[in-house]
């Protein structure tokens, strides 16, 4: 009875709390879901045509290059082979061109600033509208029901823990938010036996049916209960792959672990939830959500194809012809457009002591410090870590050596440098968390 005062009394009053409109987006996209490609295809189509003339209008660095280029976004709607008549636009664009790609209509004071991860290149900011924050929680509250899970289902939230101690009055509304979502957060850092048994131990007790978190987390926890033997199949139904790619060997060890569905998701800081696993997909592909952006694919320098997105939900800032980083399959049938072989967004683990952590937990925790714009790992022996920040404000250079060592004393040595002190490996120089000192000493000789 309580999860479902939650679901339709407490998240409806938190909505209005916050002055979000997310439920009436949920509804427009059940609408459009019941509708056939072809016809969701020409309003995507609409929508790409109506996108790219905002665009040309209202923010400054469009407008000037569709001058030049002499582009007219009317003609997406005769052919969107027109697209293809604009350059890609990058990482490094975005921080060199700032404001210029911001809508002069959008009201500066209530964008919502959203930092890319570093897996594919050093971070960018993107800002949303507040109609656009909320279009991408209703796309990602209908790709759940996509899946079976309700408003009024128990869910668990994976998240990162803290070192440091935030204000109740965060802790207050952190807390409202999980009851309107029926969700726990159950927070983590590292992989070691005494954290995964904590772990097994809450999960066992809320038995949510969806668990939503890194698959390099989960897969963790599922060595770790299959190697201790614990009964474990009956504690969740759905785990939903977020922030990494899923792995055939951890998608296997999972299932079979917790006999449950290890639906894979694909999302970025710049739109959102992008593409979703179905329960009756068997090949393993991932259905393109057309409400969020139109997919193209590029030849990369690798020989494989990268994703090209262009937003549909973001009127504030646009990105048109956006380059991912991330290399994919696309394809289209009657059902709509799917993804898959996607590679990208890989996380590895450090070790600081004796204590394991992924880089996205690390990465989490840096964000948290603020003025860090890039970070790179170099595993030193005996469970000493190189950390190499780029943190342009000097001024802060001090005060996040003194909280590091707060933390974690010797078991961190940081470095400050530009982006050029970075390293690159893989195909053209992909960019990578964690460097191998075998790396070092290969540039060194």
């Amino acid at each position: 009875m309580l999860r479902f005062i939650n679901a339709w009394v407490v998240y409806p009053l938190a909505q209005y709390r916050e002055g979000r409109d997310i439920l009436s987006k949920v509804r427009q996209l059940r609408q459009q879901a019941r509708q056939s490609f072809t016809e969701r295809r020409r309003l995507r189509q609409r929508q790409l045509a109506n996108v790219l003339e905002h665009a040309g209008e209202e923010v400054p660095y469009y407008r000037d290059l569709f001058r030049r280029l002499r582009f007219h976004p009317t003609k997406l709607l005769r052919d969107t082979r027109h697209l293809e008549d604009l350059p890609v636009l990058t990482k490094d664009i975005i921080r060199e061109q700032g404001d210029r790609l911001i809508s002069q209509r959008a009201k500066r004071g209530v964008l919502h600033a959203r930092k890319t991860g570093g897996s594919t290149g050093p971070s960018a900011v993107v800002y949303y509208s507040p109609a656009a924050l909320d279009w991408t929680a209703a796309v990602n509250r209908a790709a759940l029901e996509s899946v079976g899970q309700r408003r009024w289902h128990r869910e668990m939230h994976l998240a990162s823990r803290y070192p440091e101690e935030f204000p109740w009055q965060a802790r207050l509304r952190e807390w409202f938010k999980t009851q309107a979502l029926n969700r726990t957060n159950v927070f983590t850092d590292h992989f070691d036996d005494h954290a995964m048994e904590t772990l097994w131990r809450k999960l066992r007790r809320t038995r949510p049916r969806l668990v939503q978190c890194h698959p390099s987390t989960m897969f963790a926890l599922a060595s770790y209960v299959a190697r201790q033997g614990h009964p474990a199949h009956n504690v969740l139904s759905v785990f939903e792959s977020t922030g990494e790619v899923l792995t055939d060997r951890q998608r296997d060890l999972i299932e079979a672990t917790f006999a449950c569905r290890a639906i894979n998701r694909y999302g970025s800081a710049e739109f959102g939830v992008l593409a979703y696993e179905q329960l009756a997909e068997t090949r393993r592909r991932l259905h393109l959500l057309d409400a969020v952006a139109w997919p193209e694919v590029i030849e990369h320098e690798s020989g494989s194809s990268e994703i090209v997105l262009t937003g549909l939900l973001n009127e504030a800032m646009p990105l048109v012809r956006y380059r991912t980083g991330d290399l994919a399959q696309l394809g289209e049938d009657e059902t709509g457009w799917h993804i898959w072989e996607l590679q990208g967004r890989i996380h590895d683990l450090v070790y600081i002591g004796d204590a394991a952590y992924p880089t996205h937990y690390l990465q989490d925790v840096f964000d948290r410090l603020g003025g860090i714009e890039e970070f790179q790992f170099q595993q030193q022996a005996e469970g000493r870590l190189t950390v190499r920040m780029v943190v342009p404000d000097v001024t802060r250079h001090a005060p996040i050596s003194a909280q590091l060592r707060a933390w974690w004393g010797d078991g961190v040595r940081v470095e400050f440098c530009d982006f050029d002190g970075l390293r690159r490996t893989g195909w053209r120089g992909k960019f990578r968390h964690l460097v191998d000192a075998s790396d070092e000493d290969k540039r060194a000789a």
